[in-house]
């Protein structure tokens, strides 16, 4: 039994339109056995496909090549994640070291937001403004007031 790899991608839930699943395929983003696949390529039971998501590749074995989409729950059955323990380290490390700070969807920094951080960087701390001064010469005098 064989099915398209675009179908096969929306059938085991990886994307969640067929439109998507082609798009990846289009654009280069799914491998299947190590070799790009266009979205009309077959898929047969014991491929690897190699699906990349930014900033990892997944790896599913074909285990059941399928074109109508099942529950979650019987995806063991469809497909068997071989995804390396280093893709999600590089996963777990890009979600510790994201930028942090501005809310999800807000695109990039405006100029105006950019020149309000630079002033809050270059700004002077207070403490550094005072008279305060460093210095151990008048700590003599004080040694015996603890």
């Amino acid at each position: 039994m064989e099915a398209r790899l675009d179908k096969w991608l929306w059938a085991a839930r990886i994307y969640k339109t067929r439109t998507l699943a082609a798009d990846a395929c289009k654009n280069g983003r799914v491998t299947i056995n190590g070799a790009q696949a266009k979205p009309s390529r077959t898929v047969k039971a014991g491929d690897e496909v190699g699906v990349k998501k930014s900033p990892i590749t997944y790896t599913f074995r074909v285990k059941q090549p399928i074109e109508k989409r099942v529950g979650a729950k019987l995806l063991p059955d469809v497909l068997e994640n071989i995804t390396s323990a280093e893709q999600y380290e590089l996963l777990e490390m890009s979600r510790i070291s994201g930028f942090v700070g501005r809310a999800r969807g807000t695109g990039r920094p405006t100029k105006k937001d950019r020149r309000a951080l630079d002033e809050f960087a270059d700004e002077t701390p207070m403490f550094l403004d005072s008279d305060f001064s460093f210095d151990d010469d008048d700590d003599d005098a004080d040694d015996n007031n603890f």
